[in-house]
């Protein structure tokens, strides 16, 4: 992922293209449920010739609220218009100019309590919930395509949301606390915010595994596969910022080289699913889901698997529409463009919102994150029960009535 990258920021960094305001209000939520007023969800730090954005919500492990992502979007569109700013760090608030999280966590995804709190009230509101969709969405395309490199710091948890705002951009520091995951079939869902993109694009079918089963990959493990670009243990993270701080350019090439100099060479546990990827790409490379788990028993039963075994038993708790829906997705995310993956994302996303094809988000949130007994009823409950017509219709353009995500893809080169 980083080559092409890499050739694409230095091709638009000739450009002298600007951001154009978005057609769609992003000021039209209601509720104070996905929107703080307060500017300190966000905080920035500004260097010689950059700029850090410092995600504050520690309490809540820098879950990406309405607030948030809106800031960050207006930030990132008044720095790249800024020509005395030459790159944008994004971390969290235990380090400096970034996007970072604060505490443990760089983010662990989006705020989605919340949401399943917008679509429990008795009247339900989907359009905060849309509205928070169209706007993070584009906060990730925003990343994706930004005319000036990008840095993130990813010491901590980085889920969902968080990987979708951090993983597109230019550079990825990992250290030893990250933990990356895309746990969306756990709660009913399937992965978003760029995650159909970025995980197609990984070695073999790594990126089906982790999106079915919401499985857990370190700093190390990140390296290995792509999903970060450098490594470096967390203590020298203001050894890193220090030096980027100082730095007075644009050019990618250079910033690169302070991060390798700081930067070191780590190999995946021998326990890493790195180790079993010849296993994995057998088993998931199937085309349905039923094959998949079929491969996987069959695995076991031939060489008494441990690793087979564990996975079966994370694929048993998911949701079986979510599985299928999120196999679809990551097939076709092989190949889109980045701006093709958010506009059927967002599609996906309200599909699932709106519960009308099943409820399972909210049963999902409300399973592992409400009422924590951690027995949610699926609908459909099982792989046999799930319909095509279900799988097609998360995938069917939205209504006349309903307007397709927009993207500012004609003044941003998309990313193939």
């Amino acid at each position: 992922m980083q080559s092409f990258k890499s050739a694409s920021i230095l091709r638009r960094l000739l450009q002298n293209s600007r951001l154009v305001s978005h057609s769609r209000s992003f000021c039209s939520v209601s509720t104070n449920a996905l929107v703080d007023e307060s500017q300190s969800t966000v905080l920035v730090e500004g260097k010689a010739s950059s700029r850090t954005a410092i995600l504050n919500r520690p309490h809540a492990l820098n879950a990406l609220n309405f607030s948030v992502v809106d800031r960050l979007l207006k930030l990132y569109k008044n720095w790249e218009d800024d020509p005395d700013i030459g790159f944008v760090v994004l971390k969290q608030l235990s380090y400096s100019l970034t996007l970072k999280g604060s505490g443990k966590a760089f983010s662990a995804g989006g705020d989605i309590v919340t949401i399943y709190n917008l679509l429990k009230q008795d009247a339900g509101n989907l359009q905060d919930c849309k509205d928070f969709c169209w706007t993070i969405n584009n906060l990730v395309y925003v990343v994706g395509t930004l005319l000036k490199p990008h840095v993130a710091l990813l010491n901590g948890i980085t889920m969902g949301g968080g990987a979708g705002i951090s993983i597109p951009g230019t550079f990825r520091v990992a250290t030893e606390k990250t933990v990356f995951a895309t746990p969306e079939t756990l709660i009913g869902y399937h992965p978003d915010a760029g995650a159909s993109f970025y995980l197609s694009h990984l070695p073999g079918y790594l990126g089906e595994y982790l999106a079915l089963t919401g499985d857990k990959i370190n700093g190390a493990e990140m390296i290995s596969c792509g999903l970060a670009t450098h490594y470096l243990h967390s203590a020298k993270l203001p050894l890193i910022e220090e030096q980027l701080g100082k730095l007075m350019t644009d050019d990618p090439s250079v910033i690169e080289r302070s991060l390798e100099n700081c930067g070191e060479i780590v190999h995946p546990d021998p326990t890493s699913v790195l180790h079993r990827i010849e296993t994995l790409n057998k088993c998931f490379s199937h085309d349905t889901v039923e094959e998949i788990i079929d491969a996987l028993e069959s695995e076991a039963a031939k060489k008494q698997d441990a690793w087979c075994v564990s996975t079966l038993r994370k694929l048993q708790e998911t949701a079986p529409l979510s599985l299928k829906v999120s196999l679809r997705s990551i097939r076709e995310g092989r190949h889109q463009t980045l701006d093709q993956c958010l506009i059927r994302e967002y599609r996906m996303s309200v599909q699932a919102f709106s519960g009308q094809i099943t409820n399972d988000f909210c049963e999902g949130v409300r399973a592992r994150l409400v009422d924590r007994d951690f027995a949610p009823k699926w609908d459909p409950p099982s792989l046999d029960k799930v319909t095509d017509d279900m799988v097609d219709q998360y995938f069917s353009r939205l209504t006349a009535f309903e307007p397709e995500l927009e993207l500012p893809t004609q003044q941003r080169e998309a990313f193939t």
